[in-house]
């Protein structure tokens, strides 16, 4: 099973303690997957239709629980069996008109006139006005419009919205508690997505997916070794390639020194220190420093070989102009 479907099992199995919060979430799942039918005798009924096995028994649980129904389930595969593309579609009914407007009018989907409300139960502030109710409703538009990308590849959370409407309302709703997310629109339909890991992470403690909030923290401390330990070595790397660099070239000014006028030419601390650079190719100014007799500090050596450099300068310079012997 995919991340993703590791998260909506996580929240189909848990269920809220307060009636309110239930109402909350299967307003959004009944937003995002359901169907009101009426009938040619004006009989009002409704069916959440998924092909997540999650949504179904969410939806299921919820309407037991909250309003002690057994809604009617069944299933529909379809699909071509020899190219084993099939897929199976979930249906939970809610055939009696009582029991169906009793649900509609408390999830605000039917307003008191019975007829299908303007306003959607996320912008209706009796249905989402707590705290934990707004977290529910958004637990239940992510099992049926969410999707998260595996942590080990990226970070990714999104809820592909029915509208326009609903999906800025979830974009404020989910700015009560931090994170910032944006609107895209694929395939006709506005996606609201989150990108940065941490704020990832805040959905998922946000929606209540505790487990795989832990997994995912798990991996983001995987990830933030790996990547502090890659930084140290290309620090490392890059101080040694430095250092190399810089003794290639202090150790060619000494050479061309000795070529041209010899290294008994210069005063007898900076003949020393040639001699220990040019042995010594591989070491820092530090490590240089302790073979000095007497020892010499970094600054003191580094205060040396710019002084047998500048006499490699000098000569190379007299050399352009024609005067050396």
């Amino acid at each position: 099973m995919s991340f993703a479907g590791d998260v909506k099992k996580e929240l189909s199995e848990d269920l809220e303690s307060a009636r309110h919060c239930r109402i909350a979430e299967l307003a959004a799942i009944l937003s995002f997957s359901g169907t009101v039918m009426i009938s040619a005798g004006n009989r009002i009924s409704f069916k959440v239709q998924t092909e997540n096995l999650s949504v179904a028994r969410k939806s299921q649980a919820l309407l037991e629980q909250a309003f002690d129904l057994h809604p009617q389930c069944c299933t529909r595969i379809h699909g071509k069996k020899s190219r084993r593309r099939l897929t199976t579609t979930y249906y939970i009914v809610v055939p009696q008109q009582e029991d169906a407007v009793r649900v509609l009018r408390s999830t605000h989907i039917l307003d008191e006139k019975l007829e299908l409300s303007e306003k959607s139960p996320v912008a209706d502030e009796l249905i989402v006005q707590r705290s934990c109710c707004k977290r529910a409703f958004l637990r239940g538009a992510f099992l049926c419009g969410g999707s998260i990308s595996d942590p080990h590849k990226s970070y990714h959370f999104e809820i592909t919205c029915p509208d326009e409407p609903m999906a800025h309302q979830l974009q404020d709703m989910i700015a009560v508690f931090g994170p910032s997310a944006k609107i895209v629109t694929r395939k006709s339909k506005p996606v609201l997505y989150i990108k940065e890991s941490g704020q990832v992470a805040d959905m998922l403690r946000i929606i209540g997916a505790d487990r795989s909030l832990l997994d995912l923290e798990n991996i983001r401390i995987e990830h933030e070794l790996v990547n502090s330990v890659n930084r140290k070595l290309n620090c490392d790397t890059a101080n040694i390639n430095k250092i190399v660099q810089t003794s290639q070239k202090q150790a060619e000014d000494i050479e061309y020194i000795e070529r041209k006028i010899g290294l008994t030419a210069l005063p007898d601390n900076l003949r020393e220190m040639a001699l220990v650079r040019v042995r010594n190719r591989e070491l820092s100014l530090e490590d240089l420093g302790k073979m000095m007799n007497p020892p010499l500090g970094k600054s003191g050596v580094h205060h040396r070989l710019q002084k047998i450099s500048a006499v490699a300068q000098k000569i190379r310079e007299k050399e352009k102009r024609g005067d050396a012997s």
